[in-house]
């Protein structure tokens, strides 16, 4: 192989111009004859044993050029690109030239390369950040939380349906009288307030005791998926069974030792008190990143080609479908289920691909402006933390993941931390921060 000449024709896109020698292309050839020949007949030999130059007299010179070409172009092509020290990452056009047995063949290809791009303001990116000051009011929600998840539902005898409760009922909905289909269930248990039901339909419930029979009205929504019944007046006959509603335990040192190990209330609150502190600066550290991400994102100066932008949408359509795959479904009954094209899936992830491609870039440029580097010991920790989390051995870690890939992951996490880690931080303190506690 040689490469003849390399010529930028606009941004990231170069044509260049590959001889493949006599000898690499003759290979190619027989392979080529020894893959197709089983399916060509020639008259006077049987089928899969016409020599290769009687094939060649029979159907022209050129009869295995083509599959001895695409053969051809990968290796070629990559040593071309080394050659010209091009950073190949799709191949736009390829076109053969000149071609025969004896002196090889010539063909040119439009390649799209790695941009190289530029960013300068990722030291001292002003953020807002959140507050992570601990209120009485933080503290007495997350109690409630966990009074809410030991509560449990009680049947209410004598009083009437209020917001919150669930009811158990029958019911049967008619359209100018008539039942329509789906508008019957008996037995039903419905949460009140949940907006389960078309507009009007729970609130009418409320008010109402165990045991009365009673008919409601509502008007389906102009979008509903029935199209009898869009936009249409109904009737629903209701026949409430039972109503039962949330009970919470009593707030009390008896209620602490039953959810946690302290022993008293104000114990408790200490703890609480301390997970709402971990919460909060967890979720100060993450919106931290995220104005450091889109700003990173925004300093990108350079031009991006769109091949970039479409594979990173192509791998993250591919990491949706294993996650549907792990759940029991696959992306197309995912498409069918939600009414959707991979046209419009895509469209749907572009925006995400984008700042991921952006943000890729940025942070190995910013690598490479800090000379950051990856030691073997960084190398050692991120294998040990990788078998740890997945509960596997470090042996069977560094198989799935060569050193080369996670160096280049830890640089740029190092980039990250770097930008990260150098933000102006605006103070801005929340509503509830001015507030006495």
């Amino acid at each position: 192989m040689s490469l003849n000449n390399s010529t930028k024709t606009k941004e990231n896109t170069y044509e260049v111009e590959v001889s493949v020698d006599a000898e690499t292309f003759a290979k190619a050839c027989n392979k080529a004859y020894k893959k197709q020949v089983k399916n060509i007949n020639v008259p006077g030999f049987r089928k899969g044993k016409a020599p290769k130059h009687m094939i060649e007299k029979m159907y022209g010179e050129g009869v295995f050029f083509e599959d001895a070409m695409q053969d051809c172009y990968p290796e070629a092509l990559d040593a071309a690109a080394k050659e010209a020290e091009l950073n190949v990452i799709a191949v736009e056009s390829l076109e053969a030239m000149d071609a025969s047995e004896k002196d090889g063949f010539t063909f040119k290809a439009t390649v799209i390369t790695y941009p190289e791009i530029d960013i300068n303001d990722y030291k001292g990116i002003t953020v807002k950040k959140k507050s992570t000051r601990v209120t009485k009011k933080l503290i007495d929600e997350e109690i409630e939380k966990v009074r809410d998840r030991n509560s449990r539902m009680v049947t209410v005898e004598d009083g009437a349906v209020e917001n919150g409760d669930m009811v158990v009922i029958d019911f049967e909905g008619m359209k100018d009288g008539v039942p329509f289909e789906g508008g019957k269930a008996e037995n039903y248990n419905l949460a009140i307030g949940s907006g389960n039901f078309i507009p009007g339909f729970e609130e009418q419930i409320v008010g109402h005791k165990t045991g009365e029979e009673f008919t409601i009205t509502v008007k389906f929504p102009e979008d509903y998926q029935a199209e009898e019944l869009k936009g249409a007046d109904a009737e629903f006959k209701i026949n409430l069974h039972e109503i039962k509603r949330k009970e919470l335990p009593e707030l009390d040192d008896e209620f602490v030792k039953d959810v946690s190990e302290k022993e008293t209330l104000d114990e408790y609150k200490e703890e609480v008190k301390e997970t709402v502190k971990k919460r909060l600066e967890a979720e100060q550290k993450k919106d931290i990143e995220d104005q450091v991400i889109t700003k990173l994102c925004d300093a990108v100066e350079g031009e991006i080609p769109e091949q970039m932008y479409d594979n990173a949408v192509n791998e993250m359509i591919q990491e949706f479908d294993m996650r549907l795959r792990s759940q029991g479904m696959d992306f197309n009954t995912y498409m069918k289920y939600m009414g959707a094209t991979p046209d419009t899936i895509k469209e749907m992830y572009r925006p995400d691909a984008e700042k991921r491609v952006k943000l890729r870039l940025a942070l190995e440029k910013i690598a490479e402006k800090e000379a950051i580097e990856v030691s073997e010991a960084d190398l050692d920790a991120e294998y040990t933390r990788l078998a740890d989390q997945y509960n596997m051995k470090v042996e069977d870690v560094k198989k799935a993941i060569n050193d080369e890939a996670l160096s280049a992951d830890l640089k740029t996490q190092k980039a990250m931390d770097l930008a990260v880690n150098s933000v102006k931080a605006e103070s801005k303190k929340a509503a509830e921060d001015k507030k006495e506690d």
